[in-house]
């Protein structure tokens, strides 16, 4: 039996693809500009998921208001690393998530047709100090992946989640650092 508490994600030796949810203007400028840009948000914090199906259950396949564009965001390792190293779990003592640069929280990881799974997908909250590092020297590209998550969900609406499924990213392990995977993913 897999770990509840485990990394998945489309990864390769140098960098992991984690997902967001815009609203069009957002996506749009980011996308000609390779990077975020205005009027997406510096002065908040940004979450990112390396879960594909799980950022589909949260914007509802890109239906929900503010979350119509799906976007890829690969970015390297040591940045993600560097995120990880700095993070604090959600359900840590509340003055240490205040002052937390990151913020890590697990969530059940969702089926297709979006029912929780018996184990959990991370979710990475960047805080504004390290918007920047993420934006300017973490990011390697952006991919809109919005035509590919319509079709996805109207065959799945179509009752056709097998052939769906085959349009997903695929994810495998992420070998985290045995220190991240130690304070990180042993009980959430």
């Amino acid at each position: 039996m897999a770990p509840q508490y485990q990394i998945r994600a489309d990864c390769d030796a140098h960098t992991i693809v984690v997902y967001q949810a815009y609203a069009p203007a957002i996506a749009d400028a980011a996308l000609r500009a390779g990077r975020f840009v205005a009027p997406f948000s510096f002065r908040r914090m940004t979450w990112i998921k390396p879960s594909f199906p799980w950022l589909m259950h949260r914007s509802n396949w890109g239906r929900k208001p503010g979350q119509e564009r799906v976007l890829a965001v690969r970015m390297t390792r040591t940045g993600w690393e560097e995120a990880l190293s700095r993070a604090v779990l959600t359900t840590a003592d509340p003055e240490a998530v205040a002052q937390a640069a990151v913020h890590v929280q697990w969530d059940p990881e969702r089926s297709p047709r979006g029912a929780a799974l018996n184990h959990y997908s991370i979710q990475v909250g960047i805080g504004r100090d390290l918007i920047s590092a993420f934006t300017d020297d973490w990011i390697v590209s952006l991919t809109d992946l919005t035509p590919k998550v319509r079709k996805a969900a109207s065959l799945i609406q179509a009752g056709q989640a097998a052939k769906a499924q085959r349009l997903f990213p695929a994810e495998r392990v992420y070998p985290l650092p045995r220190a991240l995977d130690d304070r990180l993913c042993s009980g959430g």
